[in-house]
């Protein structure tokens, strides 16, 4: 394995590192329905404003040149996958789920965003990946149904909204990734983030907190504005760019299990032998998703005269 390579799966792993702390710390921030904190809008967009200020410094600092017009597409994906939905989404979720228990939820992520990342390349995944992605949805979504008392097959909204934002940011993963390969890794968050100020900023001034809160909230949104939303992406897409993304990304297999760990002191939530078990099995199907072929899409032929 040639340097930059080790050095991309480190970074990979430190942007995992950084992402699991996500869901404990938007959980401190945004509180329960008994002792309800920060508003899950205020969070999710409070959070875009303050890292889109951070990126315009460091875009002016960096003298980053302004997007090719035909990358403005992709950004507005990648922001709306990874600046508005998975934020929004898992911001309101987090007041009335765990976080050991969103963990599992989303822990199909790296499916999801191998399965966009083959459509937008252009590729073909096999059945085996086809299977193993059905497999690990549905151990997800009966863990969800387990953990609502298995006495209805409806789904609680809140975890309906973790998997959608699942889905939002397999979308934004993979367009910021293919990104990454024409701009400078770290300048695919900032210009996603920056791009986004003329709405994120005015829904947060209106979604701002009128009570006071306790210093434990406000260290939370800190962390979620500065690392979640920012230097995060910066070793992330800094990682997928060098070390390769099918190699890097192997190392969200450990997200979960590392979100579960930060949880149980930070929230005093406890781990269970379901828990476990069911965090297993969807680690294990995405581990042997992974190692599914995925080939090219034959391009179409034309056809022979007569």
């Amino acid at each position: 394995m040639k340097r930059h390579e080790i050095r991309g799966l480190w970074l990979g792993l430190l942007g995992v590192a950084i992402f699991a702390l996500t869901l404990p710390m938007t959980r401190l921030a945004v509180g329960t329905p008994q002792a309800p904190q920060m508003s899950g809008v205020f969070i999710a967009l409070g959070r875009a404003v303050v890292a889109a200020m951070l990126s315009a410094a460091f875009l002016l600092a960096t003298r980053a040149p302004l997007p090719a017009r035909r990358d403005w597409p992709a950004l507005a994906i990648t922001a709306a996958g990874v600046v508005f939905g998975f934020p929004l989404l898992t911001s309101v979720a987090m007041r009335y789920v765990e976080a050991v228990h969103a963990s599992v939820i989303v822990g199909v992520l790296p499916l999801a965003t191998a399965a966009v990342g083959a459509w937008l390349h252009r590729q073909r995944p096999s059945a085996g990946f086809w299977a193993c992605a059905g497999l690990g949805s549905v151990l997800v979504v009966a863990f969800a149904l387990l953990r609502n008392g298995g006495a209805s097959t409806v789904l609680h909204p809140a975890d309906l909204l973790l998997l959608g934002a699942m889905g939002c940011a397999a979308v934004g993963y993979a367009w910021g990734a293919r990104l990454s390969q024409r701009m400078r890794a770290e300048h695919v968050i900032c210009w996603a983030l920056v791009l986004s100020l003329p709405v994120t900023a005015p829904a947060a001034f209106l979604a701002r907190p009128t009570l006071a809160l306790p210093a434990s909230a406000w260290w939370a949104f800190g962390y979620v504005a500065v690392f979640s939303m920012w230097l995060g992406f910066f070793a992330w897409y800094r990682g997928l760019a060098e070390g390769g993304t099918v190699r890097v990304s192997q190392v969200q297999l450990v997200q979960p299990f590392l979100s579960m760990v930060f949880a149980v002191p930070l929230l005093d939530e406890s781990l269970d032998a379901t828990t476990v078990a069911f965090a297993l099995a969807v680690i294990a199907t995405v581990f042997i998703g992974k190692k599914m072929p995925v080939r090219p899409v034959p391009p179409l032929s034309a056809k022979e005269p007569a």
